[in-house]
């Protein structure tokens, strides 16, 4: 079912006594909270954890493949600069420890936020005050009812005539088990299971140092896990790495990402790093695997797929990406993708089993309404299951939503932000080893790895958002800003070289000159 959006003829119910709710102190949850600020919004921010950002500083020590520059919102910017606050270089990269004590810790302090901020407020559950879910009658006229709990144990209820879930997906990692369940034995296996990241070079180091660990997921989480523990190998004799995913090795030059044609350098230098790992031998690769069974054993935990097996290893990491919380939204109308639970109207543009190079339009208030007004789902919770959220993206997010909520929708469906290309395609147009140059770009032939290996961090450069079209590609520059829209890609692209299938499938194209091409 595909979201209502607010209707411009009408005011929305927002009141001192019914604010805006903003579920999440996290960067997007106070970004909303800053635009809200600018415009005179009364609201409140509810966060769960004892601090702004508590989620952020649980994976404190990694750092982020966007710049500062890239990581800062400018409504925010605007309160934080008069007081005196010292921005970060905007060219260097952020820890999540950083951003939270540079960024995130001023702007909850800031005055303008200070006031509405509800620290240890968990949002449990939401409804319309005396409406369940099945009734119409006098619905749209009823102030949201938010049930909290309370870090002291306590509960509230809390009055809002519009929210924002800003809450993430943090707390909610996919398991191990390949089928979306955890494995057999995953459960009892706990004690020894990681799920993200963790911090093997500083508090997690006596826990990996000289073991052998089997790190599953094929994302930048994994990436980022696999090159500490690569770290602490160096550092540590005994220590053994082993890598599984569920793709198979004709798909490993999608999952090592776009190299140099990605827009954030820090990024495309992830993969690259990992497959000169693999190249030589630091990391033991697995692929086609699907977890459904750990087993424990005398000698430590073995891991099963099907007839095969692995171990024993002494720990487990787990980076199979996240999932939304839906269980707080039970009572409330929803328009989900069913397989990606986000928004119906965003997900075709996320969905990675159908949209290419990781790069989406800019989208707001339209693609992420739903049919209950004045609800929204907003920054990483916004992508359900999807990866390659960026805050960029969320930010754009809560500055089009919260001036949908002031009235101004000339501002809400205006596009304020171009997002950086990941440089690879993930759809069947690059199903083999070709990598395309831009997500509209022709298919290129990935370097043989043992070309591309570099171990020590690249300098990061200074990025153009809006990537020129290469004189080769099957996007001309005119319609570049567009070549990536459904209805465009004929005229973009091409003609399609394969019957589609059901809606929004994906057909292979081909340019008029029978090039192939790489928009999807």
């Amino acid at each position: 079912m595909v979201g209502t959006p607010l209707k411009e003829t009408e005011m929305t119910r927002i009141t001192p006594a019914t604010p805006v709710a903003i579920i999440g102190a996290g960067p997007v949850g106070l970004a909303a909270a800053a635009h809200l600020a600018k415009r005179g919004l009364p609201f409140l921010v509810l966060e769960a954890g004892p601090e702004a950002g508590h989620s952020v500083r649980s994976w404190g020590h990694v750092q982020l493949f966007s710049p500062w520059r890239y990581s800062l919102d400018k409504a925010a910017l605007r309160l934080l600069e008069p007081t005196g606050w010292q921005a970060p270089d905007p060219e260097s990269y952020p820890t999540g420890r950083a951003l939270v004590e540079r960024y995130l810790t001023p702007l909850a302090a800031h005055p303008a936020i200070a006031p509405h901020l509800r620290l240890g407020r968990k949002v449990v559950a939401i409804t319309r005050e005396g409406v369940d879910k099945l009734s119409n009658a006098g619905r749209e006229d009823a102030p949201f009812l938010l049930h909290i709990e309370c870090a002291d144990g306590a509960e509230e209820l809390i009055r809002a005539g519009a929210v924002l879930d800003a809450s993430g997906t943090y707390r909610t990692p996919n398991p191990l088990g390949a089928g979306g369940l955890p494995a057999i034995g995953e459960r009892a296996a706990a004690v020894n299971t990681f799920y993200g990241i963790p911090d093997a070079l500083g508090a997690h180091r006596e826990r990996y140092a000289g073991k052998h660990v089997l790190v599953a997921g094929a994302g930048h989480s994994a990436f980022n896990a696999l090159l500490d523990l690569a770290a602490l190998a160096d550092d540590v004799p005994g220590t053994a790495i082993t890598w599984v995913v569920r793709r198979g090795s004709e798909r490993m030059g999608q999952a090592y990402g776009g190299g140099a044609n990605d827009a954030l350098p820090a990024r495309g230098e992830l993969g690259q790093r990992i497959r000169g790992l693999v190249e030589h031998g630091v990391v033991q690769l697995v692929t086609g695997w699907r977890t459904d069974r750990v087993e424990r054993t005398p000698e430590g935990l073995v891991v099963h797929a099907g007839a095969r097996s692995l171990g024993p290893v002494d720990e487990i990491v787990v980076t199979t990406g996240l999932r939304p919380d839906l269980a707080p939204l039970a009572e409330l109308r929803l328009g989900l993708d069913p397989a990606v639970e986000a928004p119906a109207a965003l997900a075709p543009l996320i969905d990675p089993n159908i949209h290419s190079c990781g790069t989406v339009r800019p989208h707001g208030v339209d693609e992420l309404s739903h049919p209950e007004p004045d609800f929204f789902i907003i920054g990483m919770k916004s992508y359900g299951r999807a990866p390659t959220f960026l805050l960029l993206t969320g930010y754009e997010q809560a500055r089009s939503v919260t001036a949908a909520l002031a009235g101004d929708w000339e501002a809400a469906r205006r596009v304020e932000l171009e997002l950086p290309e990941t440089g690879v395609c993930s759809g069947p147009v690059a199903a083999g080893e070709g990598v395309a140059s831009s997500c509209c770009g022709p298919v290129e032939t990935v370097v043989p790895a043992g070309n591309l290996i570099s171990l020590t961090p690249v300098a990061p450069s200074l990025i153009s958002l809006t990537p020129a079209a290469a004189a080769s590609s099957c996007c001309a520059p005119a319609v570049q800003a567009t070549c990536c829209e459904p209805e465009a890609k004929a005229d973009c692209c091409g003609v399609a070289a394969e019957a589609t299938g059901e809606a929004g499938e994906l057909v292979a194209l081909t340019s008029a000159s029978g090039s192939s091409c790489g928009c999807q």
